[in-house]
């Protein structure tokens, strides 16, 4: 069984046992979080797709608070004594996965 849940902007295709890394959920190492926007699930009834899923719930577990490499950007424009640089490292959570939980109806 798999589902596609959103978080931070993003959409991510998750089953039991998976570890993703999504933008910063707030809680520490070892709390229980609650994705509550599942976009699709599939599993033994079907795929099940919009108000099919009002009540589904995916549970993970928080791994660890971490930060992504640094991603720098460069701007020039030659021969106009134009340069700037910046550097960007993105807070970032590390969830494990516990359970998938289609709501009574599916």
């Amino acid at each position: 069984m798999y589902a596609v849940v959103r978080t931070g902007g993003k959409q991510y295709k998750v089953a039991v046992n998976d570890v993703i890394r999504v933008e910063t959920l707030p809680g520490e190492q070892g709390d229980t979080v609650v994705l509550g926007e599942v976009l699709l699930v599939d599993g033994d009834g079907g795929v099940k797709v919009g108000t099919a899923l009002q009540g589904t719930q995916v549970d993970g577990v928080i791994v660890r608070q971490l930060r992504d490499k640094k991603v720098l950007v460069f701007k020039k424009q030659r021969r106009k004594n134009y340069r700037r640089k910046h550097g960007h490292r993105q807070n970032l959570t590390e969830l494990k996965i516990t359970g998938i939980h289609p709501s009574v109806g599916v």
